[in-house]
Protein backbone atom coordinates (compact mmCIF):
# COMPACT_ATOMS: atom_id res chain seq x y z
CA UNK A 1 0.00 0.00 0.00
CA UNK A 2 1.43 3.52 -0.69
CA UNK A 3 -0.08 7.00 0.55
CA UNK A 4 -0.64 10.36 -1.18
CA UNK A 5 1.75 13.09 -0.13
CA UNK A 6 -1.25 14.96 1.67
CA UNK A 7 -1.51 11.38 3.59
CA UNK A 8 1.98 11.43 4.79
CA UNK A 9 1.69 15.26 5.90
CA UNK A 10 -1.06 14.69 8.43
CA UNK A 11 0.93 11.38 9.72
CA UNK A 12 3.74 13.15 9.78
CA UNK A 13 2.97 16.17 11.37
CA UNK A 14 4.21 18.44 8.65
CA UNK A 15 3.30 20.00 5.01
CA UNK A 16 2.98 19.27 2.23
CA UNK A 17 5.17 22.56 1.08
CA UNK A 18 7.83 20.52 3.28
CA UNK A 19 7.87 17.29 1.05
CA UNK A 20 7.79 19.07 -1.98
CA UNK A 21 11.10 20.53 -0.86
CA UNK A 22 12.49 17.41 0.35
CA UNK A 23 11.46 15.75 -3.01
CA UNK A 24 12.99 18.95 -4.91
CA UNK A 25 16.41 18.65 -3.18
CA UNK A 26 16.10 14.48 -3.38
CA UNK A 27 16.38 14.43 -0.07
CA UNK A 28 13.02 12.13 -0.55
CA UNK A 29 11.90 11.23 -3.55
CA UNK A 30 8.77 9.07 -3.33
CA UNK A 31 9.46 5.64 -4.89
CA UNK A 32 6.25 5.62 -7.22
CA UNK A 33 3.82 7.94 -8.57
CA UNK A 34 0.75 7.56 -10.62
CA UNK A 35 -0.25 7.83 -14.29
CA UNK A 36 -1.05 11.22 -13.69
CA UNK A 37 2.03 11.85 -12.32
CA UNK A 38 1.32 12.18 -8.48
CA UNK A 39 3.16 11.23 -5.54
CA UNK A 40 2.97 7.99 -3.82
CA UNK A 41 5.04 6.77 -0.43
CA UNK A 42 5.86 3.50 -0.29
CA UNK A 43 6.90 2.16 3.09
CA UNK A 44 10.60 2.08 2.60
CA UNK A 45 10.17 5.98 1.86
CA UNK A 46 8.13 6.61 4.70
CA UNK A 47 11.20 4.71 6.96
CA UNK A 48 13.58 7.37 5.34
CA UNK A 49 11.36 10.55 6.58
CA UNK A 50 11.26 8.96 9.71
CA UNK A 51 15.02 9.53 9.92
CA UNK A 52 14.93 12.80 8.22
CA UNK A 53 12.59 14.12 10.91
CA UNK A 54 14.55 12.16 13.59
CA UNK A 55 17.99 14.32 12.57
CA UNK A 56 16.01 17.38 12.15
CA UNK A 57 15.29 17.57 15.67
CA UNK A 58 18.63 16.71 16.37
CA UNK A 59 19.63 19.94 14.75
CA UNK A 60 21.22 18.40 11.94
CA UNK A 61 21.20 20.27 8.30
CA UNK A 62 19.15 18.91 5.59
CA UNK A 63 22.71 18.64 3.39
CA UNK A 64 24.09 16.55 6.43
CA UNK A 65 21.24 14.43 6.56
CA UNK A 66 21.27 13.52 2.83
CA UNK A 67 24.53 12.61 3.46
CA UNK A 68 24.17 10.48 6.61
CA UNK A 69 21.82 8.79 5.28
CA UNK A 70 22.93 8.30 2.14
CA UNK A 71 26.36 6.72 3.07
CA UNK A 72 27.04 3.36 2.19
CA UNK A 73 27.18 0.29 5.03
CA UNK A 74 24.56 2.13 7.36
CA UNK A 75 21.26 0.72 8.09
CA UNK A 76 18.36 1.69 9.71
CA UNK A 77 19.14 -0.04 13.07
CA UNK A 78 22.46 1.98 12.92
CA UNK A 79 20.97 5.14 12.73
CA UNK A 80 18.54 4.51 15.44
CA UNK A 81 21.22 3.31 17.68
CA UNK A 82 22.93 6.93 17.04
CA UNK A 83 19.54 8.81 17.48
CA UNK A 84 19.04 7.64 20.59
CA UNK A 85 22.47 8.49 21.63
CA UNK A 86 22.11 12.12 20.81
CA UNK A 87 18.25 12.32 21.94
CA UNK A 88 19.67 10.83 25.19
CA UNK A 89 22.46 13.45 25.16
CA UNK A 90 19.88 15.94 24.66
CA UNK A 91 17.25 14.87 27.28
CA UNK A 92 19.97 14.71 30.61
CA UNK A 93 20.78 18.37 29.19
CA UNK A 94 16.66 19.73 29.53
CA UNK A 95 17.06 17.16 32.92
CA UNK A 96 19.63 19.81 34.03
CA UNK A 97 17.33 22.80 33.56
CA UNK A 98 14.31 22.03 34.58
CA UNK A 99 14.87 22.98 38.16
CA UNK A 100 16.83 26.53 36.74
CA UNK A 101 13.68 27.25 34.54
CA UNK A 102 11.22 26.44 37.74
CA UNK A 103 13.35 28.77 39.74
CA UNK A 104 13.35 31.42 37.25
CA UNK A 105 9.61 31.70 36.12
CA UNK A 106 8.45 31.39 40.29
CA UNK A 107 10.97 34.02 41.41
CA UNK A 108 13.33 31.58 43.06
CA UNK A 109 16.39 32.50 41.34
CA UNK A 110 16.04 36.93 40.97
CA UNK A 111 19.36 38.73 42.34
CA UNK A 112 21.47 35.47 43.36
CA UNK A 113 24.52 37.17 44.77
CA UNK A 114 26.67 35.03 42.57
CA UNK A 115 29.91 35.93 40.91
CA UNK A 116 29.95 35.46 37.29
CA UNK A 117 32.11 32.47 37.39
CA UNK A 118 29.52 30.45 40.57
CA UNK A 119 26.46 31.77 38.21
CA UNK A 120 28.24 29.97 35.33
CA UNK A 121 29.30 26.32 36.92
CA UNK A 122 25.45 26.34 38.49
CA UNK A 123 23.04 27.78 35.82
CA UNK A 124 25.33 27.57 32.36
CA UNK A 125 24.07 29.92 29.41
CA UNK A 126 20.69 29.94 31.17
CA UNK A 127 20.07 33.85 32.66
CA UNK A 128 17.40 33.79 35.31
CA UNK A 129 16.69 37.37 35.33
CA UNK A 130 15.48 37.32 32.14
CA UNK A 131 12.31 35.86 33.37
CA UNK A 132 12.36 39.02 36.34
CA UNK A 133 9.23 41.31 34.36
CA UNK A 134 6.93 38.40 33.99
CA UNK A 135 7.65 36.64 37.48
CA UNK A 136 7.41 40.45 39.06
CA UNK A 137 3.55 40.77 37.59
CA UNK A 138 2.70 37.35 38.40
CA UNK A 139 3.83 36.56 41.36
CA UNK A 140 5.54 40.48 42.93
CA UNK A 141 2.18 40.83 45.40
CA UNK A 142 2.52 37.85 46.84
CA UNK A 143 3.47 36.67 50.61
CA UNK A 144 5.49 33.70 48.73
CA UNK A 145 7.46 36.19 46.22
CA UNK A 146 8.73 38.26 49.63
CA UNK A 147 9.63 35.06 51.00
CA UNK A 148 11.68 33.51 48.40
CA UNK A 149 13.81 36.67 47.57
CA UNK A 150 14.88 36.83 51.28
CA UNK A 151 15.65 33.56 51.34
CA UNK A 152 17.99 33.25 47.99
CA UNK A 153 19.48 36.28 48.85
CA UNK A 154 21.53 34.73 51.32
CA UNK A 155 22.69 31.87 49.77
CA UNK A 156 26.54 30.79 48.41
CA UNK A 157 27.60 28.90 45.73
CA UNK A 158 27.42 25.59 47.83
CA UNK A 159 23.53 26.20 48.85
CA UNK A 160 22.95 26.39 45.10
CA UNK A 161 25.00 23.58 44.50
CA UNK A 162 22.90 21.23 47.38
CA UNK A 163 19.57 22.75 46.28
CA UNK A 164 20.07 21.48 42.25
CA UNK A 165 20.95 18.41 43.53
CA UNK A 166 18.48 17.92 46.12
CA UNK A 167 16.17 18.55 43.16
CA UNK A 168 17.43 17.05 40.30
CA UNK A 169 17.34 13.57 42.60
CA UNK A 170 13.39 14.23 43.14
CA UNK A 171 13.10 14.47 39.08
CA UNK A 172 15.32 11.46 38.49
CA UNK A 173 12.66 9.53 40.83
CA UNK A 174 10.00 11.00 39.56
CA UNK A 175 10.84 9.74 35.80
CA UNK A 176 11.78 6.43 37.35
CA UNK A 177 8.44 6.21 38.58
CA UNK A 178 6.79 6.98 35.39
CA UNK A 179 9.22 4.49 33.25
CA UNK A 180 8.11 1.79 36.25
CA UNK A 181 4.41 2.40 35.41
CA UNK A 182 3.38 3.19 39.03
CA UNK A 183 0.09 4.95 39.11
CA UNK A 184 0.44 8.64 40.12
CA UNK A 185 -2.17 8.35 43.06
CA UNK A 186 0.56 5.59 44.81
CA UNK A 187 2.15 6.23 48.08
CA UNK A 188 5.29 6.17 46.76
CA UNK A 189 4.64 8.53 43.60
CA UNK A 190 2.68 10.88 46.22
CA UNK A 191 5.71 10.62 48.48
CA UNK A 192 7.88 11.89 45.62
CA UNK A 193 5.31 14.90 45.32
CA UNK A 194 5.67 15.52 48.89
CA UNK A 195 9.61 16.03 48.98
CA UNK A 196 8.96 17.75 46.44
CA UNK A 197 6.57 20.33 48.11
CA UNK A 198 9.24 19.59 51.52
CA UNK A 199 11.81 20.93 49.02
CA UNK A 200 9.99 24.66 48.24
CA UNK A 201 9.39 25.05 51.85
CA UNK A 202 13.04 24.34 53.09
CA UNK A 203 14.71 26.34 50.22
CA UNK A 204 12.10 29.03 48.76
CA UNK A 205 9.06 29.75 50.43
CA UNK A 206 6.31 28.07 52.80
CA UNK A 207 4.34 25.47 50.32
CA UNK A 208 1.26 24.71 51.55
CA UNK A 209 -0.71 21.89 50.05
CA UNK A 210 -3.14 23.88 47.98
CA UNK A 211 -0.19 26.55 46.32
CA UNK A 212 1.30 22.69 45.51
CA UNK A 213 -1.68 22.43 43.65
CA UNK A 214 -1.32 25.57 41.88
CA UNK A 215 1.74 24.63 40.70
CA UNK A 216 1.13 21.28 39.78
CA UNK A 217 -1.58 22.79 37.91
CA UNK A 218 1.39 25.02 36.37
CA UNK A 219 3.31 22.28 34.90
CA UNK A 220 0.81 21.06 33.01
CA UNK A 221 -1.21 23.91 31.57
CA UNK A 222 1.85 26.44 30.97
CA UNK A 223 3.73 25.19 27.95
CA UNK A 224 6.94 25.98 29.26
CA UNK A 225 6.84 23.71 32.24
CA UNK A 226 4.97 21.03 29.78
CA UNK A 227 7.76 20.95 27.13
CA UNK A 228 10.10 20.82 29.55
CA UNK A 229 9.14 18.03 31.35
CA UNK A 230 7.48 15.70 28.23
CA UNK A 231 10.85 15.86 26.91
CA UNK A 232 12.14 13.38 29.43
CA UNK A 233 9.39 11.49 29.25
CA UNK A 234 5.98 12.13 26.86
CA UNK A 235 2.81 13.10 29.49
CA UNK A 236 5.47 13.25 32.61
CA UNK A 237 4.14 16.87 33.20
CA UNK A 238 0.14 15.89 33.30
CA UNK A 239 1.75 12.82 35.42
CA UNK A 240 3.43 15.34 37.79
CA UNK A 241 0.53 17.45 38.04
CA UNK A 242 -1.75 13.86 39.15
CA UNK A 243 0.83 13.40 41.58
CA UNK A 244 0.66 16.59 43.46
CA UNK A 245 -2.99 16.88 43.65
CA UNK A 246 -3.36 13.22 44.82
CA UNK A 247 -0.28 14.14 47.42
CA UNK A 248 -2.93 17.37 48.30
CA UNK A 249 -5.81 15.50 49.27
CA UNK A 250 -3.38 12.90 51.06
Amino acid sequence: MTLSIGQVAKLAGITVRTLHHYDEIALLTPSERTTAGYRRYTDHDLLRLQQILLYRELGFPLDDIAGILDHPHTDELTHLQRQHDLLTRKAERLHQVITNVERAIQAQTLHIPLTPEERLAIFGDFRPEDHQAEVQRRWGHTDAYAQSQSRVATYTEADWRRLTAEAAAINDDLLAARRAGRPADSPEVMDIAERHRAHITRWFYDCTPEIHRCLGDLYATDPRFTATYDALAPGLAAYYRQAIHANARR
